[in-house]
């Protein structure tokens, strides 16, 4: 039986730092670096505070923080949060936490940021075309004119939709504790099943294991680029290098001067 997505995350909170081979304090590094660059980019040095709308336990929120970005980060997830909450506090990071659903994302933060996140196939947990173009607007609205928006999503178009394909993770030692990790996703039409597992084995017992699932739509890119223009965001592109998944941004339009009128193209 799916879970939802927030008991999915609720779950996993605990072990998620362990799907980064590299290790979570490396991952954080390399995240905020990554979207740094990104930002440099495309942005200039015009972006100061950004919003994390799907933080999870704080990657990226952490990463970015830690570079000296101003950040405030969201997730639908409260265990995931309360966790981002510690990871932060045991490094001295200030970043107002919040959980919360990205489709109430302005109602939710009541304020506009230089730049709006949402990485690591977060968009996809919304099942339909409508979900996502709700959750677009928010974003669209806690955008400071002139600002940025930057979402990262697997490439659906280039993977294969076979039931029962299995996806390994690898192994993690912890402790005294290894854990075996990986994945089995299951398609019906343009949806999926994710099973996450995590087999925890101490040596002493038998292994126990976790198990959790979540529901994703395999939305093409191209489709989602349309929806953020639909939302209002102009310029948007989908960008293939600099980050570990394909990247798509875009920017609101800035205010026009005093005096000045902005031709609309008719089309």
């Amino acid at each position: 039986m799916t879970m939802t997505t927030q008991k999915f995350y609720d779950q996993m909170s605990s072990l998620y730092h362990l799907l980064f081979w590299q290790g979570f304090d490396a991952s954080i590094k390399k995240h905020g670096n990554w979207i740094d660059q990104i930002i440099c980019r495309e942005w200039g040095n015009h972006v100061l505070d950004v919003l994390d709308i799907s933080c999870g336990i704080g990657t990226q929120s952490l990463g970015l923080a830690g570079l000296g970005y101003s950040v405030t980060a969201s997730d639908l997830s409260p265990a995931a949060i309360a966790r981002a909450k510690d990871e932060a506090a045991q490094r001295e990071l200030v970043i107002n936490f919040r959980a919360g659903d990205m489709r109430q994302a302005y109602d939710l933060h009541q304020g506009q940021f230089d730049l709006v996140l949402s990485t690591d196939n977060s968009v996809p947990h919304l099942l339909t075309d409508d979900d996502i173009l709700t959750a677009f607007h928010q974003f669209y609205q806690c955008c400071k004119p002139g600002g940025g928006c930057l979402i990262s999503v697997r490439d659906y178009e280039a993977e294969g939709r076979e039931d029962g394909k299995l996806i390994p993770h690898g192994v993690r030692q912890e402790g005294d504790k290894r854990y075996f990790i990986f994945q089995v996703r299951d398609y019906e039409g343009d949806q999926y099943t994710v099973s996450m597992y995590f087999v925890e084995d101490d040596g002493s017992s038998p292994p126990k294991t976790h198990v959790m699932r979540a529901k994703y739509y395999a939305v093409e890119i191209e489709k989602l680029m349309d929806l953020l223009e639909l939302a209002g965001f102009q310029d948007v592109r989908r960008l293939d290098e600099g980050y570990f998944q394909p990247v798509i941004i875009g920017t609101r339009r800035k205010l026009a001067k005093k005096g000045v009128v902005l031709k609309v193209d008719p089309k």
